[in-house]
C-alpha cells in the first residue's frame, strides 16, 4: 500500500507540473549528452594516442649533397659513414627495429601521402634516412644524444614531437566541451531544484497531512526524489540514443571509412559512456532533490 501510494504521488506531480518536466528532460538530455560526448572524446584521443604512439618512429636523416648544417660540411654522407651509422644504431639496447630508406623510397612514399605537390619534388630533394623503431618511443634522447651533429647526419626526428601536438589540440578540444557540459549540467541542477521547488509549493497541503499522520521525512520527501530521477533518466536516455548514433553514423559510417589510418572507439567505450551518463543522471537528480527539500520542504 505504501509503494502504491508513493507511485500514486508521483504520477500525480508528474501530471501536475508536465511542462517543467519535460523541460528537466530537454535539459538534463543536452547536458549529458554533451558530458557523455566530452568522455567519448576523451577515449578516442586515448585510443588514437596507443595506436599513433605506438608506430612513432625516430628519423635519423642523412647528408645529401644541398645540405647546409655543419655535420654535413664534408658533403653527401658516404658508404662508410652510412654503414657505421647503421651498425651503431643497431647496437643500441633501446632500438627495436632499423629500416633504411633512399631518397627514391622517400620519394615514392612523398607521392603516395602528398600526391597533389609530388610534380613539384624530385627523388634528389629528398634525404636518404634510417627509421628507427623504438622499444620505448621516450627514449627519443638516447638516439638524438647519440646521433644528432654526429658527421654524416643532417638532423634527428621524433615523430612523437609532431603527434603531441596533435594531441595538445585535441585535448583542449575535449577540455573545452567538459566546459560547456559542466555549465550545462550546472543549468539542469537549477531547473531540477526549481521545479522540486514548485512541486513542493503546490503538494504543500498533501505533505501537512502526511506529517500529522506520522509520516517520515524519507517518505514525504519520497515523491518529490522519485520525479526528479525519473525525469533525469528520462534525459538520460535521450542522451544515451545520441551517443549511439554519432558512433553508429558520424564514427562507424563517415569517420572510420574516410581516415583509414588510424583507430577509432569501440562500442565498449560507448557503453561505459551511456553506464556514466546514467549515474550521472542519478547523481545530479538526487543531489538537487534532497538539497532542495531540505529547504522547501518544511512543514
Amino acid at each position: 500500500m505504501r509503494a502504491q501510494f508513493v507511485l500514486s504521488e508521483v504520477g500525480i506531480g508528474l501530471r501536475r507540473n508536465l511542462g517543467m518536466t519535460v523541460a528537466v528532460v530537454i535539459t538534463v538530455a543536452v547536458s549529458l549528452a554533451m558530458f557523455g560526448a566530452g568522455l567519448l572524446t576523451r577515449s578516442q584521443v586515448n585510443e588514437m594516442k596507443d595506436f599513433w604512439y605506438d608506430k612513432v618512429e625516430v628519423s635519423v636523416f642523412l647528408c645529401g649533397a644541398d645540405s647546409q648544417v655543419g655535420s654535413c660540411a664534408a658533403g653527401a654522407i658516404t658508404d662508410q659513414q652510412r654503414a657505421a651509422i647503421e651498425a651503431d644504431l643497431r647496437s643500441l639496447p633501446q632500438v627495436a627495429e632499423v629500416f633504411y630508406e633512399s631518397q627514391q623510397e622517400a620519394f615514392e612514399r612523398f607521392k603516395e601521402q602528398l600526391p597533389t605537390l609530388a610534380e613539384n619534388v624530385t627523388a634528389d630533394s629528398l634525404p636518404e634516412s634510417f627509421r628507427v623503431k623504438l622499444k620505448d618511443p621516450t627514449q627519443f634522447d638516447v638516439v638524438a644524444g647519440a646521433f644528432d651533429g654526429r658527421p654524416g647526419v643532417e638532423q634527428v626526428q621524433d615523430q612523437r614531437k609532431l603527434l603531441d601536438k596533435f594531441f595538445r589540440a585535441l585535448n583542449a578540444g575535449q577540455v573545452g566541451a567538459l566546459i560547456v557540459a559542466g555549465m550545462m549540467i550546472v543549468v539542469a541542477l537549477l531547473l531540477i531544484s526549481n521545479t522540486i521547488r514548485v512541486a513542493a509549493f503546490t503538494r504543500r497541503r498533501e505533505t501537512g497531512i502526511m506529517r500529522l499522520v506520522g509520516a517520515s521525512n524519507f517518505y514525504v520527501q519520497l515523491p518529490f526524489v522519485l520525479e526528479s530521477v525519473l525525469a533525469a533518466l528520462g534525459g538520460a536516455l535521450l542522451a544515451s540514443g545520441g551517443l549511439v548514433l554519432i558512433k553508429a553514423t558520424l564514427v562507424d559510417r563517415i569517420l572510420a571509412p574516410s581516415f583509414p589510418f588510424t583507430s577509432f572507439v569501440g562500442w565498449s567505450s560507448v557503453w561505459a559512456t551511456i553506464a556514466a551518463v546514467f549515474v550521472a543522471a542519478v547523481a545530479i537528480s538526487s543531489l538537487a532533490s534532497f538539497v532542495t527539500l531540505r529547504r522547501y520542504l518544511r512543514v
